[in-house]
């Protein structure tokens, strides 16, 4: 048994070892920037002009120039108006200002934007009613960025800001890594498809669903294959379906128990394994190797373990399958509103529910009843994270806090 740190480094350099991009696809964002979304960038996205094109006011006022109100109140004489899409065509004079709008070019000849706040018009002159200095409220032509510069690199992850930045660029077609397909099956007798009505000891297959939109989440195509039972020969031919794709998933059958057949399977393959236990809770039996240069991994079958290691070991080999850099979890500190006791030797991932209140953020776990327990995850906004060498946890102490993706 190992730690998940631990374990999130083998994955990530087995990953890196057999990540291979495949041909980038050029997608027009003008009208299917929902595709972009979420991938990775293959080419590189540069600056058709400087950013921006001319000196920029960030606040309605008056253009002026600054050596005219270093003494205040001061009497200006209002010469026009530059406006969005729309400049002041001549030059400002000493004594002299422009009506401007936060977005307009700043007129030659004047040097700072006085808010109109600060201001009072008396006819054809305004009064300046606080001093100014050189620059005020103005952004410089090529401050944001200079023509030809690159401003998205290739890597680089395509989130909202991004795809606003190339359209703004006039970068219309991206070139992006294609998704890396990601094969889902659940294992176990058990199991009935989730529109089927179960018997009294059977269950859904919800573990398909969840982790194809986690897959989704981290940036790749979620391949169901739906179930198999817990024999040799249905597994042997789900498993050889499975291994067409970049990175195989199977929920279920990775215990110690009679019908836990997925290893043995697996095995007879031609998989060679990394690990079979990680010291977590939940989720200690999970499973991670490489067959016929295929990323596989045997994942719990109980439905929060199945969905937290996903989190922990799938997302990072997902992130490089990409042609990202993996990441490490993106945790933080927050207050223990109550005592913790948790077994030591294991990494616990609990249930939680973050609020950040005037003394800053606070979190408490939820009362869940294990594994099996997805209801206790739809409360939670985020996993309280204990450290295995830790058996205590004191309330008002800092505890590392896990987001949700996408829940705070």
């Amino acid at each position: 048994m190992i730690s998940y740190q631990a374990a999130r480094f083998k994955v990530i350099e087995a990953a890196l070892r057999r990540f291979r991009p495949g041909a980038p696809e050029t997608l027009d964002i003008t009208t299917n920037a929902g595709a972009a979304l979420g991938r990775v960038l293959a080419g590189e996205v540069r600056a058709d002009r400087d950013y921006p094109p001319f000196n920029r006011a960030i606040r309605d006022g008056f253009a002026m120039r600054a050596v005219d109100v270093r003494k205040v109140p001061a009497r200006l004489k209002l010469i026009g108006e530059s406006r969005a899409g729309e400049a002041f065509a001549g030059e400002v004079g000493s004594g002299e200002c422009v009506q401007i709008m936060t977005g307009a070019a700043v007129p030659a000849g004047t040097d700072t934007v006085v808010m109109v706040e600060y201001t009072k018009t008396d006819g054809d002159y305004v009064i300046v009613e606080r001093a100014a200095e050189p620059g005020d409220h103005i952004v410089p032509a090529g401050a944001e960025a200079r023509a030809n510069h690159v401003v998205i690199s290739r890597g680089k992850y395509i989130g909202y800001a991004e795809l606003n930045v190339a359209a703004q660029m006039g970068a219309t077609k991206l070139s992006l890594f294609p998704r890396p397909r990601v094969a889902i099956l659940a294992t176990g007798d058990e199991l009935v498809a989730p529109q089927e009505t179960p018997g009294v000891y059977a269950i859904r297959n919800s573990n398909s669903v969840s982790i194809s939109a986690q897959a989704m989440q981290a940036g790749a195509e979620g391949v169901i294959l739906g179930m198999a039972a817990d024999r040799e020969k249905d597994l042997s031919d789900a498993v050889e379906r499975g291994l067409t794709e970049d990175i195989f998933v199977l929920t279920g059958g990775v215990s110690m128990g009679k019908y836990d057949l997925v290893e043995d399977v697996l095995r007879a393959a031609g998989a060679e394994f990394f690990f079979d236990s990680v010291a977590i809770r939940p989720g200690r039996p999970v499973v991670f190797g490489i067959c016929r240069n295929k990323l596989i991994f045997g994942l719990p079958g109980n439905p929060v373990s199945a969905m937290v290691t996903f989190e922990v070991l799938v997302v990072p080999a997902i992130q490089v399958f990409s042609g990202r850099t993996p990441r490490p979890p993106a945790m933080f500190k927050a207050k223990a509103k109550h005592d913790l006791n948790e077994k030591p030797g294991l990494t616990h991932f609990l249930p939680a529910r973050l609020e950040f209140t005037e003394d800053g953020p606070a979190v408490e776990t939820l009362p869940w009843q294990g594994s099996a327990d997805a209801v206790a995850l739809v409360n939670a906004n985020c996993f309280v994270v204990v450290d295995e060498k830790r058996d205590q946890i004191t309330a008002g102490e800092m505890v590392d806090v896990w987001p949700r993706r996408g829940f705070l």
